[in-house]
Order: C-alpha cells, then sequence, then structure tokens
C-alpha cells in the first residue's frame, strides 16, 4: 500500500493538519477546494480514520491525526528538501512578503529588516501585522504571514522556531528627571519611584517579576498594554519604567528620555523567528528568514 501513496496526499494531509482549513490548504497547494476535499475523502478511505472533525476553530485532528503527523511532516520535509535542493528564489523579481511584529519589534527589528531587503531584493514589498498570541501559529501555518519575530515562545509543532538574538533590560525616565541623575541609581532610590509597567502577553515577564521579587510591586502606579507607550508616558512624568536595553536606547535618540542601569539583574529574553513547516512556497520564505537573520546581525551591540 505504502508504494502506491501519492505524495500530494502527503502534502494535502499535512497542510490540512497545519491550517486546519480545506480553504487554507487549497490556496498553499494551488488547487481547488473540493480538490483537497477530494484528498481527503482518499486519505480516509485509505487509513480508515476521519483524520479531521469540524470544531469551533476549523478542522480538528483524530488521534490518529496526531499520530501519524510528525513522521509524515519529517518526511515531506526530507523530499521536499531533497528535490527543491535546486530551487532558489529570485531576489530581483517582484514580490512581497507578510512579518508579524510586536510593538518593539517595529521599532527595533523593522528598521533593519528593511534596510537588508533594499539592499538584497529592491523589487520587493513588505507588510507588517501585528500578531496575537493565541492565532499566531494558525496565521503562519495558513500562509497569512511568512514570518513572525516575537519574545513570546510560540509552542507549536507546526512552527520552525529560530533563534535571533538576546535582549535584556534598562530602566528609563525622564530626561529632567527631579531624582534620578545618576547612571546607577540603586534600591533604595527606585523604592521612592512610582513605576509604570506594561501588561499583557508581550513576552517581557522579567520587568513585572522583578519588581515584585524587589518589594516595589506596591510602588506600580500606572499599567498600560503597550512599550510604544511608555516614552510618551514617561518623558512627560516622574515615573520610572523598566524596558528591553535595545528598545531603550531607540528611545533615547528620539524622545526626551535617558536611561539607567538596574541596581539587579533580570534574566534576559530570547528573540526569535517563527516560520511555518509548510511544504510549499518553500524557496521564498527560507530566502525570507535568511534576510532576517542577516538583518539581526547588524544589531548594534550594547
Amino acid at each position: 500500500m505504502a508504494s502506491d501513496f501519492d505524495l500530494n496526499l502527503v502534502r494535502t494531509f499535512v497542510l490540512l493538519y497545519e491550517t486546519r482549513s480545506v480553504t487554507a490548504a487549497a490556496d498553499l497547494l494551488g488547487v481547488t477546494q473540493p480538490t483537497v476535499s477530494y484528498g481527503l475523502g482518499k486519505l480516509r478511505r485509505r487509513l480508515d480514520d476521519e483524520l479531521f472533525v469540524r470544531g469551533p476553530g476549523g478542522l480538528l485532528p483524530t488521534s490518529e491525526a496526531e499520530r501519524l503527523y510528525p513522521p509524515l511532516r519529517a518526511a515531506l520535509a526530507k523530499v521536499t528538501e531533497t528535490l527543491g535542493a535546486t530551487a532558489e528564489f529570485d531576489p530581483s523579481r517582484p514580490t512581497r512578503f507578510t512579518l508579524g511584529l510586536s510593538d518593539l519589534g517595529e521599532v527595533t527589528v523593522l528598521p533593519l529588516v528593511l534596510a537588508e531587503l533594499a539592499a538584497q531584493a529592491p523589487r520587493a514589498g513588505l507588510r507588517v501585522r501585528a500578531f496575537d498570541l493565541e492565532s499566531a501559529a494558525d496565521q503562519l501555518a495558513r500562509g497569512e504571514m511568512d514570518a513572525i519575530v516575537a519574545s513570546p515562545v510560540l509552542d507549536s509543532p507546526r512552527l520552525r522556531r529560530t533563534p535571533l538574538f538576546t535582549e535584556g533590560y534598562a530602566g528609563m525616565v525622564a530626561a529632567d528627571h527631579p531624582r534620578l541623575h545618576t547612571a546607577a541609581p540603586v534600591q533604595a532610590d527606585l523604592e521612592q519611584e512610582r513605576h509604570v509597567v506594561v501588561d499583557g502577553g508581550t513576552g517581557h515577564l522579567g520587568p513585572r517579576k522583578a519588581l515584585v521579587e524587589h518589594h516595589l510591586e506596591s510602588r506600580i502606579a500606572v499599567r498600560v498594554t503597550r512599550f510604544a507607550t511608555l516614552p510618551y508616558v514617561v518623558q512627560d512624568s516622574e515615573l520610572v519604567a523598566i524596558v528591553p536595553e535595545r528598545v531603550a536606547r531607540a528611545l533615547a535618540r528620539t524622545h526626551s528620555v535617558r536611561i539607567f542601569r538596574l541596581p539587579w539583574p533580570i534574566e534576559p529574553v530570547e528573540v526569535a523567528a517563527y516560520t511555518r513547516h509548510a511544504p510549499e512556497r518553500g524557496a521564498p520564505q527560507r530566502w525570507f528568514l535568511e534576510v532576517i537573520r542577516t538583518a539581526m546581525g547588524n544589531l548594534p551591540a550594547l
């Protein structure tokens, strides 16, 4: 039975598992929805299992589909890599990529990616989209984004994770803060100040955790939802913020804020690029990932 198993059926299965959608799988395969439905029917008969059932978020894999996905994805990736070893993406042709970034990513990552794209593929376009942690894996698997750069860990077997860099933290206050003048205030100094923190799924839990561990939670006066808000809040107040260090340095060049060394260490966070394990459109995606990796190699040293 395995000898006459159609490789296209394996592709269909893998994409249905990753996208949870007949429509999205058909789009990635470049075929019609009835063709994907027909392929799914053949798979069900061949494997004697439903494989996917309708659910609130789309197609839900059965236990048999969960068992089959890892080995079939690995086998398909190997075949695709072997057959497509000579396939190359032509950066001289017009194309468009979609990159998922947080507000912090738009400050630090985006300028470097744009510069690298301009150097390597001047006819390429880029669309930047915000991403939601709950749906990020689906957005990538369905081809809605080519890559996401983020610090939160997107733990999904459907995604490939490529570490890019680690990010430490620094304090940030208004340039004319009336009390915090030194480059390295001590714990007692921060105990006298009011603090602003970012709540939400940013992937940067270190600042809030540090305030709790060093008994400064009661000094939190303001909570916001985005790091991009902080320079505007800080520069016109006496509030203290803890910000990823590269972002803090970038903000200090464009806002009336000053950064300082924290009196205690905060564990750095690792920023990574996420791409899908899709068997199709591999060459452009692989090329774009290399552009991102090269761009991140140009990050200024701390």
